[in-house]
C-alpha cells in the first residue's frame, strides 16, 4: 500500500513556523485561546493571514504545536529524577530546574495557566495520558525512598503538586511578585533566594523523623 510521505521542511519554512510560533505565544499569553484571534497573530508575526495560514491550519492548530512543544519542556525536569540518586540531591536539582523554567518561560507559563483555568479543552488527553503517566512513574520513585527511609513519608502527588505551585506561582504572578518584593529585591536575584526558600521548605520538611 502506497503511503504519502511527507517531505521534510525547508529552511525558510522552519523559520516562518518559529515566527508565527514567537508571536502566537505572546498572543495566547496576553489574552489567551479565545481573546487571540489569527489575525492578531498575523499581525504580530509580520505576515499576512493567508500567508499564516499556509504554516498552520487554524489557531487551533498554532496552539495545539504551542502546548505540545511547553508540555514536553515543562515534563523534562520530572522525567530526569532519577530513582538511584539521592532523594535530597533530585528533589533541590527539580525544585531548580522548575524555577530556571519561571524564570526563563514567563509567557508559556502563563499559556499553560490560561488553557487550564479553561478547563483543558484541547490538552485533556496530554494530561489524563503522558502527564498522568509520568507523574505516576515518578510518584512510585518516591514512595520507594519512602519505604526505604530516606525521606518522610508523605503523599507523593501533592508533594508533586505543592512544588509546581510554589515554582510556577514566579512565573504566573511575576507581576504581584515583583511588586510586594519592592524595587530593591525584585531583580535576578529574587529566583536564588526563592529557590533556596523552598529547598530548605521541602528539603526541611522531607527529613526523616527519629
Amino acid at each position: 500500500m502506497d503511503e504519502k510521505v511527507r517531505k521534510p521542511r525547508t529552511r525558510i519554512q522552519v523559520e516562518k513556523r518559529e515566527i508565527i510560533l514567537e508571536a502566537a505565544l505572546e498572543c495566547f499569553s496576553q489574552h489567551g485561546f479565545r481573546g487571540a484571534t489569527i489575525d492578531q497573530i498575523a499581525a504580530a508575526a509580520g505576515m499576512s493571514k493567508p500567508n499564516l495560514l499556509y504554516y498552520f491550519k487554524s489557531k487551533d492548530d498554532i496552539h495545539r504545536t504551542l502546548i505540545q512543544r511547553l508540555l514536553d519542556t515543562w515534563l523534562a525536569p520530572l522525567r530526569e529524577i532519577d530513582d538511584i540518586g539521592d532523594p535530597v540531591t533530585e528533589l533541590r536539582s527539580y525544585i531548580r530546574r522548575k524555577l530556571e523554567m519561571a524564570r526563563d518561560y514567563p509567557r508559556e507559563s502563563r499559556l499553560f495557566a490560561n488553557e487550564i483555568l479553561q478547563g483543558a479543552p484541547r490538552i485533556l488527553p496530554m494530561l489524563e495520558g503522558e502527564l498522568k503517566s509520568l507523574v505516576d512513574e515518578k510518584t512510585e520513585v518516591m514512595r520507594r525512598w519512602m519505604r526505604a527511609g530516606k525521606i518522610a513519608r508523605t503523599d507523593p502527588y501533592h508533594l508533586i503538586f505543592a512544588i509546581w505551585a510554589t515554582t510556577q506561582h514566579y512565573a504566573d504572578f511575576d507581576v504581584q511578585v515583583r511588586a510586594v518584593l519592592g524595587p530593591a529585591r525584585d531583580g535576578e536575584g529574587r529566583f536564588e533566594d526563592a529557590a533556596r526558600f523552598l529547598e530548605q521548605l521541602f528539603v526541611e520538611g522531607l527529613r526523616p523523623k527519629g
